[in-house]
């Protein structure tokens, strides 16, 4: 195997398996993604914190925690949206491949997992998620998503999302702070 697809191989199995603090699966199948998979990832991975903010937004009664839950679901919208205008300017349809079928699994089991929270419990659980899967994102973007796009376009907004995904951690960390003590 060349030593990219190693590195793509680790980097997708810790997309994969670290999003939601698993541990990192390593696939010595893992192919670069192309460009249609890579819009279907970054959509899927935005929509999931979307529908993780929604939960939030039901359940916590905590103001802060309510705050971060609807900044999440402003700004993961937009990217959603700009990734969505980029896709129908380059009539690139995206494409649903192992990972996206694997985020929304692993979102699924989470969402269950949250819905069956209540109270400080909730707000804690959901707060520790978003640190993990930003983590998880932003490292996924850095080391799979961005080095695998061939489209410059694509890639260009891969990159502009990269520091607001930043700002959405350290939102996160100083939430979870908060909330441990």
């Amino acid at each position: 195997m060349k030593k990219k697809n190693i590195f793509v191989a680790l980097a997708a199995g810790f997309l994969v398996g670290s999003l939601l603090g698993a541990a990192p699966v390593y696939s010595q199948n893992a192919q670069k993604l192309t460009d249609p998979q890579i819009a279907s990832v970054a959509v899927t991975a935005n929509q999931i914190d979307v529908d993780y903010a929604a939960i939030a937004l039901k359940k916590s009664k905590n103001a802060e925690v309510l705050n971060f839950a609807k900044t999440m679901t402003n700004d993961h919208n937009a990217v959603i949206k700009q990734a969505v205008a980029l896709a129908n300017k380059l009539n690139v349809t995206p494409e649903t491949n192992a990972v996206t079928r694997q985020l929304l699994s692993d979102a699924k089991a989470e969402e269950k997992k949250l819905k069956g929270l209540k109270g400080a419990a909730f707000d804690k659980a959901y707060v520790d998620n978003e640190v993990a899967y930003h983590t998880s994102v932003i490292g996924a973007v850095e080391t799979v998503l961005i080095p695998d796009a061939d489209n410059a376009e694509l890639k260009s907004l891969l990159q502009t999302a990269v520091p607001a995904f930043k700002t959405h951690l350290e939102h996160a960390k100083m939430l979870q702070k908060s909330l441990n003590k």
